[in-house]
């Protein structure tokens, strides 16, 4: 993946998650992809936490597996 516009999902504790636009993305060597935004830590997290269009509604999850990590 070259760098794209991506929308990423972050849970939300007490009003639930959503999806979040602006992030710029990035497939990492070593595995997941790295997020990043002026405004926000860069940090690398797993492709089932990254969509590439904006979702219909943005408080709908995405499938999140079993034991899901959130941030590698």
């Amino acid at each position: 993946m070259k760098k794209e516009k991506v929308w990423v999902w972050f849970k939300g504790g007490l009003n639930g998650g959503s999806w979040i636009d602006g992030f710029i993305a990035t497939t990492s060597p070593e595995g997941g992809v790295l997020i990043e935004r002026p405004d926000f830590v860069s940090c690398k997290v797993p492709e089932w936490r990254i969509r590439q269009s904006e979702p219909r509604n943005k408080k709908n999850a995405p499938d999140i597996p079993e034991g899901a990590i959130w941030k590698l």
